[in-house]
Order: structure tokens, then C-alpha cells, then sequence
């Protein structure tokens, strides 16, 4: 097996330095129109624009009546005015009718206001009286003309930008495409991803416990962060010991997919065969090391345009490196424009005094009191751990040296909350 220089002698740059030489190879994808109904999490590729005033009529604000603000002048408890009521409008109908001199509507709240009326008044401030076979209300008060009518165009006006390229399609963003008329959007494919374990001490899910042998759990979470990130997993056998078997394998996966992840075999042990792979391969390598815990040997190239990210067979490291470099990649290659983590300051809750030379990224979990926010570890913090990767909502940043951080320290912290 080929020994190179990079097996051992390593650069370790920092996290912002390895997001920084990813980045200019970021590309936004193909395109595709679909509907809007099996569009959620998908990110516009186009703007979106008003296409119409809204409200495009004149809407009421409030049950009651619609009346001309000038038939109310000198209204009072002791002289209230009659007005006639005329028809009833219900939402979703077309008044028949104008409004008068001395007439009144009665309306229902979203309803289409009457020509001729300027205000709308609430049915608690009316009494009702019947007078000849006819029906009035009475008003003992002065009604400003405007009151309770939403004017055409009050919330958003025709040729608006309501929506830019990039933005990511949450309940919100449906229910306003609904509004305009947006049955079909254009969006950004999404990213087809290769998956490979590599080890042969990994097992499938579906086998039986051996000893010195483990099942393949990297593989499968990986899947599913990238579906949390809008991407479609390929999931893959383990890759062979073999550098030239496993080579070919990542090689022909481009074939397949817009980018391949490949977790374990980064490190410098006689059988990390990712990193003859990448001292064989035609590609270019960005960085094989990151001044980081867990998943310093974190190893990211590109090949043809499409990236290669090497994580750490450790589960908790291989969780990390996802969240700090394939994420952002795959929120570019669907259009996003701002591939900056969503980060916040909050108190540490309890003391970290776990030393490291470099910067470290805690999964932890985040809660509020007394409207401070405030973290915490989620458990055990090492590299190999898994079960505190099901609780974490966040990464806390302690910064590198010997001293860690202590309860009630403000820590910076990576917010994986969507």
C-alpha cells in the first residue's frame, strides 16, 4: 500500500479557513418545475412576484354592517341613526347592491364591500330593531370613514417581490404561493448523494453481532441528514480494503450522484485507504485536516466539479463534519444564497473542562428560562459516542487551550434547528 507525505504530515486549518476553500467550488444545480403541493423544503429557483393586488377587492375587516361613514355624523346614545339593512353578503359572494344614503349591508368578515360604503361597523356596536316589516340598525356613535375595510392592495401590491431564488419552501412560503396562483414553482433538483462505510469491522444493519465487528450506523444517518438537508441518499456497500478496488468504486459513483460522502479511513492507520485515494486520484484536494474536535482528519476534494467529503469513522465526529461542511455545500448546490451556519450566544449551563489544542464542537442541547438562552451537553462528549447525536439542537464552540469553559461562561454555538 502506497505511503505518501500527506499520511502523516498534515496542515490543520481552521473551520472558517476549510468552509472558505469549499465554497468558490459551490454550485447551484439543475433545475425543475413542480407542484406546489410536493414542494415542501425545496428552494425556489426563480423569484416570485405579485402577479396581483392583495386584497384584490375591497375586503371587510370585521362581522357587522357596511355603511357611509357621513350617515353617522352626529350619532349618539340620546339621537342614535336608523339605517336600513338592505342584503346580507357572506364571504366569498358579490354584493348586489350599493350603498345609499340611510342603507346598510350587513357583512361578513373577509367579505367584498359594497360600493357607495366607507366604513365597517362591528355588530357589537349596532342594535338591531324591526320597524314597518323592515329591518335597521341602530348607531349611537360617530364612525371614521376606513374604519374595519381593508383597501384593495393593503397587504401586498401587483409586481411586488414577494419570494427571491434560493428561499427555502416552509408552510409560509406554500400558503403564499397559494394566494397568487402558484400551482407549479421551479426549483433546484435535489442533490443526488453517494454514500460509502468504509472498515472491515462494519456489518449491515441487518446482520448479527459478531465479535469485534459493528454495525454500519454511520451510513444510515448519514442518509438521513441528508434528507433533513433536501438531498437524495444513495446508500452503498462498505468499501472494499482494497485502494484500487475502492478507488474505482468512488470514481464510478460520480457517474451516479452529484457528490459523494465517504465516512471512515481518514486517519493515518495502515488500513485508512481514503487517504491513498486521495494521494492516487486525478482530483484536487482541498484540506485533509481541520484544527477541530471531534473529526480533525476531516478530508474534503473535488473531482470534475463534484466534491468528495471524506468524514470520520467516528460516529459523533462523522455527525460534526456533516453539519460544519456537507450542509452548507448542499444548501448552495440548491440555490441558497447565504451558506453561513445559523449561530447565537448563550450561557453554558455546566462546566466543559475537556482540554484540546483545537477548537471544539459539543452536540448539545439548548433551553430557555427567564428569557435567557442557555446550553448544555447533551452527554458523554467523545468522538465515538452515539447516542447523544439523537438530542443535539446545537453545537457548542469551546475554544481551544487547556482551560475548556466553565457553568455560566457565554459560549457562541451552532443553532441545528430548521
Amino acid at each position: 500500500m502506497r505511503r505518501g507525505r500527506s499520511r502523516y504530515q498534515r496542515e490543520a486549518i481552521k473551520v472558517s479557513e476549510a468552509q472558505a476553500r469549499i465554497h468558490p467550488y459551490v454550485r447551484a444545480g439543475q433545475t425543475e418545475t413542480i407542484s406546489l403541493h410536493e414542494s415542501h423544503g425545496r428552494y425556489l429557483a426563480e423569484d416570485i412576484y405579485a402577479n396581483e393586488h392583495l386584497p384584490h377587492f375591497r375586503r371587510s375587516g370585521m362581522d357587522g354592517f357596511a355603511i357611509r361613514s357621513e350617515d353617522t355624523q352626529g350619532a349618539s346614545r340620546e339621537q342614535p341613526v336608523l339605517l336600513e339593512v338592505q342584503e346580507t353578503v357572506p364571504c366569498g359572494s358579490v354584493p348586489n347592491l350599493p350603498v345609499t344614503s340611510g342603507k346598510a349591508t350587513r357583512i361578513m368578515t373577509g367579505a367584498a364591500v359594497p360600493d357607495g360604503a366607507d366604513a365597517v361597523i362591528m355588530i357589537e356596536m349596532t342594535t338591531s330593531i324591526e320597524k314597518d316589516g323592515k329591518n335597521y340598525i341602530a348607531i349611537s356613535r360617530e364612525i371614521e370613514a376606513g374604519q374595519n375595510i381593508l383597501p384593495i392592495g393593503d397587504e401586498v401590491t401587483k409586481g411586488t417581490l414577494l419570494l427571491q431564488k434560493g428561499q427555502k419552501i416552509n408552510p409560509g412560503v406554500a400558503a403564499l404561493l397559494a394566494t397568487f396562483g402558484y400551482a407549479k414553482v421551479k426549483v433546484y433538483q435535489q442533490p443526488k448523494v453517494a454514500i460509502f462505510a468504509t472498515g472491515s469491522e462494519l456489518l449491515d444493519v441487518d446482520e448479527a453481532l459478531v465479535p469485534g465487528r459493528i454495525r454500519n450506523s454511520n451510513g444510515h444517518m448519514l442518509a438521513h441528514l441528508l434528507l433533513s438537508a433536501g438531498a437524495k441518499p444513495i446508500l452503498h456497500t462498505k468499501l472494499p480494503d482494497n485502494v484500487k478496488q475502492a478507488k474505482k468504486a468512488i470514481i464510478r459513483a460520480f457517474d451516479e450522484a452529484d457528490l459523494v460522502i465517504s465516512t471512515g479511513g481518514v486517519s493515518v492507520g495502515d488500513y485508512d485507504i481514503l487517504v491513498d485515494i486521495f494521494e492516487q486520484w486525478d482530483g484536487q484536494m482541498l484540506f485533509n485536516k481541520v484544527a477541530m474536535r471531534p473529526g480533525s482528519p476531516t478530508t474534503v476534494g473535488v473531482y470534475r466539479d463534484q466534491f468528495l467529503f471524506s468524514l470520520s469513522g467516528n460516529p459523533g465526529a462523522c455527525f460534526v463534519g456533516f453539519e460544519l461542511f456537507v450542509r452548507p455545500t448542499l444548501w448552495g448546490m440548491q440555490g441558497k444564497s447565504n451558506l453561513e451556519l445559523p449561530t447565537f450566544t448563550a450561557t453554558l449551563l455546566e462546566d466543559f473542562s475537556k482540554p484540546s489544542p483545537f477548537e471544539r464542537y459539543v452536540r448539545g442541547v439548548t433551553s430557555y428560562q427567564d428569557g435567557k438562552v442557555y446550553v448544555k451537553p447533551a452527554g458523554v462528549e467523545k468522538s465515538s459516542v452515539t447516542l447523544t447525536i439523537k438530542d443535539a439542537d446545537c453545537l457548542i464552540i469551546i475554544p481551544s487551550g487547556g482551560r475548556g469553559a466553565s457553568a455560566g461562561d457565554l459560549v457562541k454555538a451552532i443553532s441545528l434547528k430548521e
